[in-house]
């Protein structure tokens, strides 16, 4: 079966702009850590300096942290987790929340301090605290007893984060501070970080990640790193974000600082040992007999012999294009790094002890990097779907599902040798849009797979419960394994303005 499939695949460098590029060596999907220690180095405006001006409200990262208090038992793989006091806060630097990590993977975070460097009223103490939760009662395995505080702000601001204790006794009210409304915003609760039990559980305590409710190229909120702590399911309402109210850009990297980042940071991409379609520049896939066919999308070519050719790629030839833009308010860079594959292959299915052949459509994957140089990834065959390690992934439950399969083959691409920046609008007219990436229709026709009628047919031949399991993995197919629009380009995505999923 024959499948037209043009893929934009990206990955996703997120880039903190205060502190320095760091040097770790894990690639995470889901940790946004990166700012380099404040106490390390003095603090002066741009990027990666050390400190970004909201407009009077000056920030700073901070990842030195004392324990306060930790459990050793619930939460994430129930191996608790454990609550920091940030440390070694620069002077005339403010707290305004305490850490907290599930205990499942190693140390690696940060909160932000902030200073009212014009001393216009910027930043208040609470004006008391209220206990959320105690762990008086709660029979785990604990260091002692924790206790989660709630400050009260004045009138006019918001707290950002609470505070923990380890005694019954209210922290000092000196011990953090509020920030005026106008620089705050609204915030969501994000990954799990503890709770007494197993899974999340709303009737008990819960612990979680915050960001921005809202998050895109034009949203002011920020990343604070503090935690909420939710008991009985009630949050705590007056805790936020923060907002950069100026939309102060000033810490964004430049041209130079752009592509010192990719050179350093970009991934490294191993094919499967069976990969047989490669990608290629948009550029080449043109000049080879890529064409809009007058029917609304981007066609492969008529000729058998041409269409060989393009539906091979040419990694030779093979382009990282990026595109360069700001999150979180402008306190972090996104460089999402977009690869065109001219063709995308029949993939697999695993049901039971057998493998059926099918056509899949393509996908493409955000990878975040925790520090680190060039991470390596292992780009499926013939999905190109991308995974740390190499093997098998089944996308499904127990023996069902539909298989990725990667390995180290002779061939790889640096996405950091031969790029393109295509778009960083913050830059003004720095770097220009090549045309095709204005194009808004379908790269490739609409497609109808036929593998509905080939898993039936298949199902005829099987019994008892693998029957059964078997159409039971058929009905939680996506829709779009069984037909599809041609992809569209990057810039029709929703990622393009919006936050990367990972």
């Amino acid at each position: 079966m024959k499948v037209k499939v043009f893929l934009f695949f990206v990955f996703l460098l997120m880039v903190p702009l205060c502190g320095t590029a760091a040097q770790p060596s894990m690639a995470n999907l889901d940790v946004k850590r990166n700012w380099t220690r404040t106490n390390e180095r003095p603090c002066r405006e741009g990027f990666a300096s050390g400190i970004i001006d909201l407009g009077g409200l000056q920030l700073c990262q901070v990842s030195t942290f004392a324990e306060v208090w930790a459990t050793k038992e619930g939460g994430p793989d129930n191996l608790g987790a454990t609550f920091f006091e940030p440390h070694s806060i620069p002077d005339e630097f403010f707290l305004l929340g305490f850490y907290s990590q599930a205990n499942n993977r190693p140390l690696s975070g940060w909160v932000l301090a902030a200073k009212d460097a014009k001393n216009e009223g910027l930043l208040k103490e609470p004006v008391d605290y209220t206990l959320v939760w105690s762990s008086e009662s709660l029979n785990i395995n604990q260091d002692g007893v924790g206790y989660i505080w709630l400050p009260t702000p004045p009138d006019g601001y918001k707290a950002i984060g609470h505070v923990v204790t380890s005694s019954p006794e209210k922290p000092v009210i000196d011990k953090i501070r509020c920030v005026r409304s106008d620089f705050t915003d609204s915030y969501e609760s994000d990954d799990w970080i503890w709770g007494p039990d197993n899974d999340i559980n709303a009737n008990n305590i819960n612990v979680y990640s915050t960001r921005p409710s809202v998050r895109g190229t034009q949203a002011m909120g920020i990343s604070t790193g503090t935690f909420i702590a939710q008991n009985n399911g009630a949050a705590g309402s007056t805790l936020a974000c923060l907002k950069n109210a100026n939309a102060n850009k000033n810490a964004l990297p430049n041209s130079d600082q752009i592509e010192a980042l990719i050179q350093a940071y970009s991934p490294y991409i191993y094919f499967h040992p069976d990969e047989n379609y490669f990608p290629s520049s948009v550029t080449w896939f043109f000049r080879k007999g890529g064409e809009n066919d007058g029917a609304y999308w981007i066609d492969l070519p008529m000729n058998k012999e041409e269409k060989k050719i393009v539906k091979q790629g040419d990694l030779q030839d093979a382009y990282a294009y990026v595109h360069v833009k700001p999150m979180l308010g402008a306190t972090f860079t996104d460089i999402a790094i977009w690869i065109f594959y001219p063709f995308n292959g029949p993939s697999k299915a695993k049901v039971g002890f057998f493998n059926v052949h099918l056509g899949k459509i393509g996908e493409h994957v955000e990878l975040e990097f925790e520090n680190g140089n060039k991470p390596v990834v292992y780009s499926s065959l013939h999905g190109h779907a991308a995974y740390p390690k190499p093997g098998l992934v089944l996308l499904g439950k127990g023996n069902f599902g539909i298989r990725d399969d990667s390995g180290k083959g002779i061939f790889s691409m640096d996405t950091g040798a031969k790029f393109l920046v295509v778009n960083a609008d913050y830059m003004g007219s720095v770097y220009e849009d090549p045309p095709w990436l204005n194009y808004t229709r379908e790269w490739g026709p609409h497609i109808t797979y036929e593998i509905e009628d080939e898993l039936k047919l298949i199902a005829l031949f099987l019994q008892g419960k693998l029957k059964t399991k078997f159409l039971k993995f058929v009905m939680s197919l996506p829709k779009e394994m069984l037909g599809e629009e041609g992809p569209t380009g990057p810039m029709v995505k929703d990622n393009w303005l919006g936050d990367e999923i990972v």
